[in-house]
């Protein structure tokens, strides 16, 4: 038997084969997991995000796009923006949700809730200003950029962007939020929370009516990002001591 197609199953091979288990040593190029053959060391594991997109009012049956570092997915928002997705991917990952002329970007760095509002937008332009790009080159350059990568799946950088977020626009637009943790908390459309605190920010300005962040709202959160810049040794640190200044005040 050619072992380059399959695993022996004689007793001292198999011995072997059961080894593998534990040290991963490819079998004909494949893992070996069991006596009975082998399977693709490239597969990835299944992943469920779910998570609610809304402007202030929800995006209903808005088309969701999944881009991740491995793997890809895509469902319809139901009449509350909610959505749900499983599939197999390796994190982390870019979300996109598309309703008529308002595009708006999200991140997922576990399994579990990740929103999309123009609160996650902003977030996302702060991230790719500290690693000295734009919020398209980074999303365009995402499924290829190592660094990119390593940033988004940071859960440190990414809830540092976030506090980034909230004190500039409360500071700059004079809005008290009051779910700060805007990207993970669930929500519905019409309750206290994360869409009460878009409601206020659109009146304040910093949510135009087409429900994509203002532009003002925009290049504050990217000079604020140029002002905290991420290198590959800082997003490669551990702990939120290597981003703790991100969520400094505004410019």
């Amino acid at each position: 038997m050619n072992t380059h197609y399959a695993c022996f199953v004689r007793p001292a091979v198999a011995a072997i084969c059961v080894a593998s288990l534990a040290t991963l040593v490819a079998c004909g190029g494949n893992t070996c997991i069991s006596l009975g053959g082998c399977v693709s060391g490239n597969s990835v594991p299944d992943v469920t995000l779910s998570g609610t997109a809304a402007t202030g009012k929800a995006l209903a049956s808005a088309a969701v796009s999944v881009s991740c570092a491995q793997g890809s997915g895509s469902a319809l928002s139901d009449g509350g923006g909610h959505y749900t997705l499983t599939f197999n991917a390796a994190l982390p990952c870019i979300l996109t949700v598309t309703s008529g002329g308002t595009s708006l970007h999200s991140l997922a760095f576990a399994g579990g809730t990740f929103n999309t509002t123009p609160e996650t937008e902003l977030m996302l332009v702060y991230l790719a200003s500290q690693l000295g790009t734009t919020e398209s080159a980074l999303i365009a350059g995402f499924p290829s950029n190592a660094q990119f990568q390593q940033v988004l799946a940071n859960q440190a950088d990414v809830l540092a962007a976030q506090s980034a977020v909230v004190t500039n626009l409360q500071q700059r637009y004079g809005v008290t939020l009051t779910a700060p943790a805007f990207l993970t908390t669930p929500f519905n459309v019409g309750q206290a929370g994360v869409d009460s605190d878009l409601d206020a920010l659109a009146a304040a300005g910093a949510i135009g009516t087409n429900g994509m962040p203002d532009q003002a709202a925009v290049a504050l959160l990217s000079a604020a990002g140029l002002a905290h810049p991420l290198t590959a040794a800082s997003s490669s640190s551990s702990g939120a001591g290597s981003t703790s200044s991100a969520a400094g005040g505004m410019m």
